[in-house]
């Protein structure tokens, strides 16, 4: 019975549209991904080609040849191992290595010491100090912790850095005396400081361990009397006279027990006239008086007022 069903007939159109669609299927390429690469490799290709071509082709354009980096690199003959040169080694040395150097050299070359000596920068006063300092640290820091610090077994624990200090004290002071320092500024500031470093040298309950201490005070005070005679031959002894120095002398004596006395009195001696009126002890009764006053006057600018100008024969 279905065979008895008819079928419905096909429009004539429907072949027509069935054979250009096959026709436009078959004149189509199919695209894969390797073809596309290749269509953009094809174009890149083509446009490197034609932005090439043409900066090239002027006669305007000149190729800048950029160095090699054979040639920019610095060549360097030899690269096995090698000692540092003597500049590279020597910024290598700290302080400490470098004055052990110098050492050994001078002990094997004797010749060499006063070629250093006259080669080296003079000292400051500032240098020396720091040196002096630095003993007087390591002084400090050997005292044993508790018990008597003036004890004799205190004493004898610091004996070795107490001598290093004093060693160093009479080994700087004789170069900042004259004649070897021709400026009395200079003496009587490093004077000043190594006198306040001898007052904090350690007072012991034996009295036979101070000896070492008496005989660095009177060493100080022998160079203060040198330094004070130079200095009032120099302009007057303007050094002596307006820097403060016969307070600060009297507060060194005053500090060692008297032990500067002679300084103090040397002082005195060569400013003369020049003292107060508490000073009259070196001079004859009254006349300190009037000198100071005077001296007063001079310095205040006040002298000759109010005094009355004579005209004529005396």
């Amino acid at each position: 019975m279905n065979s008895l069903v008819a079928t419905p007939p096909v429009p004539p159109h429907f072949y027509e549209y069935s054979r250009l669609a096959s026709a436009r299927q078959m004149s189509t390429p199919t695209v894969t991904p390797n073809s596309r690469k290749r269509k953009a490799d094809d174009d890149t290709n083509d446009h490197d080609g034609r932005m090439s071509a043409s900066p090239t082709s002027s006669p305007a354009f000149t190729p800048r040849t950029l160095p090699s980096a054979r040639t920019v690199k610095r060549t360097r003959p030899n690269i096995s191992g090698r000692p540092l040169a003597l500049p590279r080694l020597l910024e290598t040395l700290d302080t400490d290595a470098l004055r052990g150097m110098l050492r050994s050299i001078c002990d094997r070359h004797p010749s060499l010491a006063d070629e250093i000596v006259h080669t080296a920068p003079r000292p400051s006063v500032s240098s020396a100090l720091q040196v002096l300092r630095q003993y007087q640290s390591n002084l400090q820091s050997s005292f044993p912790l508790g018990g008597n610090p003036g004890s004799d077994y205190a004493y004898n624990r610091v004996r070795q850095p107490l001598g290093h200090l004093l060693d160093a004290l009479s080994d700087f002071t004789p170069h900042f005396l004259p004649p070897n320092e021709t400026q009395p500024s200079i003496s009587l500031s490093y004077l000043d400081d190594a006198t306040e470093i001898i007052h904090a040298l350690p007072r012991w309950s034996t009295p036979q361990n101070n000896i070492e201490r008496d005989s660095a005070y009177d060493e100080i005070c022998k160079a203060w009397i040198l330094v004070i005679r130079e200095a009032a031959k120099r302009g007057g002894g303007f050094q002596l006279q307006y820097g403060g120095w016969e307070q600060k002398l009297a507060k060194h004596d005053q500090s060692s027990g008297g032990k500067l006395q002679a300084a103090v009195h040397e002082l005195a001696s060569c400013l003369g006239w020049m003292h107060g009126p508490d000073t009259q002890a070196y001079g004859g009764p009254g006349g300190n008086s009037d000198l100071g006053s005077i001296r007063e006057q001079l310095l205040s600018g006040t002298y000759g007022l109010g005094t009355p100008v004579k005209v004529g024969p005396w």
